[in-house]
């Protein structure tokens, strides 16, 4: 696998000689053959952050199971809450196979609230494969919590949030934190999660959350060296779509628990509905992969295949726990139901959610 830094070059200009010829018929995701070409992963945030390390292990894999082990670089575009590099793969991506998209609860949500960067339909792609994930809430020992049963303490604290913008998947703490009654200043404008880290790291910033493969890669060593307090998991949904443990990290607690433990009674209400709603858009639907609009079948089922592929693959089941947590991947119809639940919120709960980021935030989106 090669990392690249994008840079308007030809990735996503790809001419004809960079064509992949696919036999129709049934038996056509069979025939595509990705020999000797190169597949560009966009990931339209910078490197260190969940989706880069997502990818980043998800790449050689891909290799591997794609018709022809053809190479897979990583090429990260970081900008506008994640939404320069999608509206570039959506403008500029041939539907050749050989260019694919990555993304996250932050390219989700500025077009879940008509962000007026949004230039991309998710409805005009492919979706091949998606991952639910979590995420940890950590903060600084020098706040005086120890440990997660000490949330409580937090409360009244000056605690600054570094984030991505009140549109991205920063959204889901912004929300949290508030109905939770934690007092967070945000601040606007980094590029990525892992920015957000380093923020922490450099002391800038004492409240922090990472989506759960970055905090295994990245956070969970500062935990070891007593730099960083783990709180609780945004956690996962239950078959009755209640909010209960993540698997990944049984021994934290949820939101939901955290909540209580702050306020001494399960968190409800309309403001809980609204977190709940993004959450949901967030987390359990949160990183997929797509092909553009146009493509044929033939590639798509043969990408399809590829991630079914990665998914019974010994080793990946091996290694995933470490890396991306204790996630499975979601292929077929699965990836397409959780690509409804990530790609829809109501109306209302939308037009509260602006309400709110318009008249406390001053963020803009009508």
């Amino acid at each position: 696998m090669t990392i690249t830094t994008f840079t308007r070059r030809a990735a996503l200009t790809i001419g004809a000689a960079g064509t992949v010829l696919a036999a129709a018929g049934p038996a056509a995701a069979q025939d595509v053959s990705f020999e000797g070409e190169t597949i560009e992963w966009i990931i339209p945030f910078s490197a260190g952050g969940g989706s880069d390390t997502w990818a980043r292990f998800l790449a050689p894999f891909l290799q591997e199971h794609l018709p022809g082990n053809p190479s897979v670089q990583i090429v990260n575009e970081p900008g506008g809450g994640s939404t320069k590099g999608t509206n570039l793969f959506d403008a500029r991506a041939r539907p050749d196979g050989l260019t694919i998209l990555g993304t996250s609860g932050s390219t989700q949500f500025p077009y879940l609230l008509d962000d007026p960067r949004v230039r991309y339909d998710y409805a005009d792609w492919n979706v091949v494969m998606a991952t639910p994930t979590g995420g940890v809430v950590y903060t600084t020992p020098d706040t005086g919590v120890q440990n997660a049963e000490e949330i409580g303490e937090l409360e009244g604290q000056d605690l600054i949030y570094a984030s991505q913008g009140a549109t991205s998947l920063d959204l889901v703490p912004l929300l949290g934190f508030r109905l939770m009654g934690l007092d967070v200043r945000h601040v606007f404008g980094f590029q990525g999660r892992g920015d957000g880290r380093l923020a922490f790291e450099r002391g800038e910033v004492n409240i922090d959350y990472q989506t759960s493969s970055a905090y295994l890669q990245n956070v969970q060593p500062l935990v070891d060296e007593g730099v960083a307090v783990p709180l609780f998991s945004w956690g996962a949904l239950d078959e009755d779509g209640n909010i209960i443990r993540d698997p990944t990290f049984p021994d934290l607690p949820s939101y939901v628990e955290a909540y209580e433990t702050m306020n001494g009674e399960a968190p409800s209400g309309p403001r809980f509905d609204s977190y709940k709603a993004f959450f949901v858009a967030g987390f359990p639907a949160q990183k997929m992969v797509f092909l553009p609009e146009g493509t044929d079948q033939d590639i798509i089922d043969a990408y399809k295949q590829a991630f079914v592929d990665i998914q019974d693959d010994p080793d990946f089941q091996a290694e995933k726990g470490a890396t991306i947590g204790d996630y499975q991947l979601a292929t077929g119809d699965a990836a397409q139901i959780l690509y409804e639940q990530g790609t829809r919120v109501p109306q209302e709960l939308r037009r509260s959610v602006v309400d709110l980021l318009t008249s406390e935030y001053n963020v803009s989106l009508d």
